[in-house]
């Protein structure tokens, strides 16, 4: 019907009536609506969405509930999504909008049943008693009025305001009483900001630290100029859990995602619990790390939570009795995690530098070498890490516990020579569980490893054999396995750096280039100039 030439002049002719006077201002808005409902219904998918994008640009508290009726009517999902998000933070002023009266019952329900509509349930209370009075009082009345969270209210509330309208009934008042007596206050359905992939403990947003010690560092931001003296905050660590370090956010919001920076000058481990809180009466614990060793940037997931008050508590500390915080922050994510028993269940290698993993024992010329990803630049004399057979281990410290079920490993593979050996994982350095046994195989060059899913900070490397000398040899680490890496996995007998069944197509049996033969007698063993961890 319309040409793209076409339908980009309707789009520019109705951008110049939304820039008149005021008083105009509405009927070009009625105009842009009208053109969206010409190019839905004749299939004009680029004016569709052309004024669908400029409409986003032009949303304010009194055009935003029209074009949300619209858009709901035409099934424009980003557009849709544009207008709650938008109401969900100016929801006391479109409560009091004359667009709020003019919703839908449909697009009334969509919006204020919205864990994310942030305003009081009095203010939501009321602006729904207007609707209800406004499409005059009938059989959807009771149906709008059951959105109103009345457990939230106060007993004034529900008293003085709920009762005398007559809107809901005496027994839905009553449970409503009840329900508020008898519950815990953490357990009540509160609504709160929504403000996605963005910290809102800053200043920014209102947020403050209310308790602990050197309160002034903790939200300014700076991850990088702290020391022994200056750039944390602390507290003391107490067997009664009393004290911790408290953040009042600006207001009540939606939290999926905790980032904490743990001071990490030196090798020191703390463990901790995170609890959250809309009064500071009730608190609920969303992460608990009370009982493993953890350093470092803490990555932390947990179920969606609408919280006021944020407390962490430090329950031990490897070298003193001081718990000491260098950054906190704290959002909602839309990424996907999965958790097992509170612990994140990572996708991504975590056995990096960047993810502030450590090699804490093991022999090697350069520290956290087996942690670099270089898994091509190895010789007799560098690259790897190495323990002495019968004494010691290769041992890896990640920043916090995670839930895992595979890892990966490069043995050394200059020559012919193969290794056996096994693997524990710990959360405390203390207790051990073996989850993977090679010491009767003879192993070689990468070795992918799966297993039962176990909780793990620590991960212990011990050989148990070498065909060539009495050292253990590896050159990479990582965990989970990384499936999509161009590493082969070998067996005795193969040439080093080649897949014993090669397919010409795969990139991976083309990638690692050829070792060079060595005699026995040059074999590697304990670098002579090593880092000792």
């Amino acid at each position: 019907m319309f040409g793209g030439d076409a339908s980009r002049s309707l789009l520019d002719a109705a951008e110049l009536s939304v820039h008149r006077p005021c008083f105009a201002q509405r009927r070009s808005e009625e105009v842009l609506l009208d053109f969206l409902g010409l190019a839905h219904r004749y299939g004009l998918q680029p004016l569709e969405d052309s004024t669908s994008e400029f409409l986003r640009t032009v949303l304010h508290t009194q055009n935003v509930c029209l074009v949300f009726d619209v858009a709901s009517l035409y099934g424009l999902s980003t557009l849709s999504a544009a207008c709650c998000s938008y109401m969900d933070r100016h929801a006391p002023d479109v409560l009091s909008s004359e667009g709020f009266l003019m919703l839908s019952k449909t697009a009334l329900l969509t919006v204020v049943t919205r864990d994310s509509f942030a305003a009081s349930e009095k203010e939501i209370f009321l602006a729904l008693s207007r609707w209800s009075r406004h499409h005059g009082e009938g059989p959807e009345t009771q149906e709008v009025m059951s959105s109103v969270r009345l457990p939230l209210m106060t007993l004034t509330e529900m008293l003085n305001v709920v009762r005398p309208s007559g809107l809901v009934s005496p027994d839905d008042l009553l449970d409503a009483i009840k329900t508020r007596s008898e519950s815990r206050n953490m357990d009540l359905n509160y609504r709160g900001m929504l403000i996605p992939e963005e910290n809102i403990a800053t200043m920014k947003f209102g947020a403050q630290v209310v308790k602990g010690e050197l309160k002034s560092a903790l939200l300014d931001g700076d991850t990088q100029n702290y020391d022994l003296d200056h750039g944390f905050s602390r507290h003391p660590i107490e067997e009664d859990g009393r004290a911790g370090i408290q953040v009042k956010l600006g207001q009540p919001s939606i939290v999926n995602h905790i980032r904490l920076l743990l001071w990490d000058r030196d090798s020191r481990s703390y463990s901790y619990y995170i609890e959250v809180s809309m009064d500071e009466l009730d608190w609920v614990r969303v992460v608990d790390h009370s009982k493993f060793l953890c350093r470092s940037w803490q990555n932390l997931f947990f179920t969606p939570r609408v919280c006021r008050y944020v407390r962490i508590v430090g329950t031990h500390n490897t070298v003193n009795k001081v718990f000491h915080l260098v950054a906190f922050e704290c959002m909602f994510t839309s990424r996907s995690y999965t958790l097992d028993n509170g612990l994140l269940v990572p996708s991504e290698n975590v056995a990096t530098v960047a993810a502030c993993a450590s090699v804490v024992e093991g022999v090697s010329r350069s520290r956290n070498a087996l942690l670099n990803g270089d898994t091509r630049n190895y010789d007799w004399d560098s690259g790897y890490t190495c323990h002495q057979l019968g004494s010691g281990a290769i041992v890896i410290q990640l920043a916090q516990p995670f839930s895992i079920s595979s890892m990966r490993l490069l043995l050394w593979d200059c020559d012919e020579r193969s290794y056996s050996y096994y693997i524990e994982v710990s959360t405390n350095q203390q207790q051990w569980t073996k989850v993977v046994d090679r010491t009767r195989t003879a192993c070689r060059s990468w070795q992918t490893l799966k297993f039962d899913r176990h909780p793990a900070s620590f991960i212990r490397i011990v050989g148990t054999h070498n065909t060539a000398n009495e050292v253990f040899h590896c050159v990479h680490f990582e965990c989970p396995a990384q499936v999509d890496s161009d590493a082969v996995e070998e067996s005795p007998g193969s040439n080093p750096g080649s897949n014993p069944n090669p397919d010409p197509s795969d990139p991976a049996s083309q990638s690692r280039p050829q070792r060079p033969n060595r005699s026995l007698n040059q074999m590697p063993s304990l670098p002579s100039s090593s880092s000792h961890h």
